[in-house]
């Protein structure tokens, strides 16, 4: 049995890796159009690989995909988080759980992943070809002829491992196949504001904050970083991940609002601020909400309150201003810019193409996918690494079933 597996990231490392565990007779072929093999191991994490997230519920898990979440139910009762840990433990990585349920290796290198799946592949005798860009597949009813320029490679079953495209055109190889293509657009990206002061602000954290998209019913709460071309942090890349298909219509020019308070209801803002307006201390050195002191001056002076204005002598006019900022200051968003190098889209194969149970293709038997080309995303913190593993073990494992 010969299969040969398109794509050298983190999807298709497991699947051959399993499968050559599982089927040790078999000819297990990758073939990797770039010349840099597990490249998005390498950078993710800002180089540490965030490996997985410590969500051991299923049911809690799946909320962590904007798209694909059903789908991947059935799936990660075949292989989820603990199967992950327990998979890089037993091989001899260590892994550490940090604060915000991210998994990291304890080296906090990326490259002790990428040396633990080279080493399976190796002592598996998986064959790994660099440089080869598929461009073509040929469906023979008996096994695939993959198609690169002038050469040509036969394999009996095929697992597609390619990733995410930015392009439509990008995916005409499978549609080709007859295969239904979800348009792709980015997904993971934080906020360009060119013309927003607030930038001069570049590197102050909040840590907790809420944003909206005006006009949509998009929201997400979490840390939010300000950055020298505009916003950045948990919170817009949750909101650009379940926003992808919204903003990318609205050609990533819209306004947001954002709420420092975090807190739920403006009311609860006001009874916050209550408690100081009989202070006589400066607003500018009194703050609520554990605000950075450099965004608390930002933001008086944006409403126009003087530095030297203390609480008792704050006007009614001048606390509605002070309220509504800290619980509606608003932004215009002009562009968008990919989250450290780690380019993730939504789009792909349409999943009712796809068999949940085994990842094979329902329109070409013996075909089977994993990982970013299947229309599956998750939000940043390990999900779309764990979606990698888990769909790169069920194909794999059932490709020469």
């Amino acid at each position: 049995m010969k299969v040969g597996i398109i794509g050298g990231g983190a999807a298709g490392f497991f699947a051959a890796i399993t499968c050559a565990t599982k089927n040790p007779n078999a000819t297990v072929i990758i073939f990797e159009k770039s010349n840099k093999l597990l490249s998005k191991v390498k950078i993710s994490g800002g180089g540490r690989c965030n490996v997985t997230n410590a969500t051991f519920n299923n049911s809690a898990l799946i909320k962590n995909y904007p798209r694909g979440g059903k789908f991947l139910k059935k799936c990660f009762n075949q292989f989820n988080t603990e199967d992950t840990v327990s998979w890089f433990e037993k091989r001899g990585v260590k892994l550490k759980t940090e604060d915000d349920n991210r998994i990291f290796p304890c080296s906090n290198s990326s490259q002790t992943i990428i040396d633990c799946l080279l080493n399976e592949a190796r002592k598996l005798g998986i064959i790994i070809n660099k440089g080869i860009n598929i461009t073509k597949i040929k469906n023979k009813n008996i096994g695939f002829s993959l198609q690169e320029l002038d050469n040509s490679y036969e394999v009996d079953k095929v697992i597609i491992a390619a990733g995410g495209s930015p392009k439509l055109s990008g995916l005409d190889w499978l549609s080709e196949l007859g295969h239904n293509i979800e348009p792709p657009v980015p997904s993971l990206f934080t906020f360009n504001m060119p013309n927003e002061h607030v930038t001069k602000l570049m590197g102050v954290a909040v840590e907790n904050a809420i944003v909206k998209v005006q006009g949509t019913k998009l929201q997400s709460e979490g840390g939010l970083l300000i950055t020298h071309w505009g916003m950045s942090g948990p919170a817009i890349l949750k909101l650009s991940a379940w926003g992808a298909r919204i903003l990318n219509n609205k050609n990533y020019t819209f306004d947001v609002s954002i709420n420092w308070s975090s807190k739920i209801n403006e009311e609860l803002v006001r009874e916050q601020l209550n408690v100081f307006k009989s202070e006589k201390k400066k607003i500018i050195n009194s703050k609520p909400f554990m605000l950075p002191n450099r965004l608390w001056e930002y933001l008086l002076n944006k409403i126009n309150l003087s530095n030297d204005k203390r609480w008792i002598d704050l006007g009614k006019k001048e606390f509605n201003r002070l309220v509504n900022i800290l619980y509606n200051d608003t932004y215009y968003v002009q562009g968008k810019t990919t989250f450290k190098e780690e380019f993730v889209s939504c789009g792909g194969i349409n999943l009712s193409d796809i068999d949940t149970n085994t990842m094979e293709s329902k329109i070409c038997a013996d075909m089977f996918f994993c990982g970013e080309v299947m229309d599956i995303d998750g939000i940043t913190g390990g999900f779309n690494f764990q979606a990698a593993w888990t769909t790169g073990f069920i194909a794999g494992n059932n490709v020469c079933s």
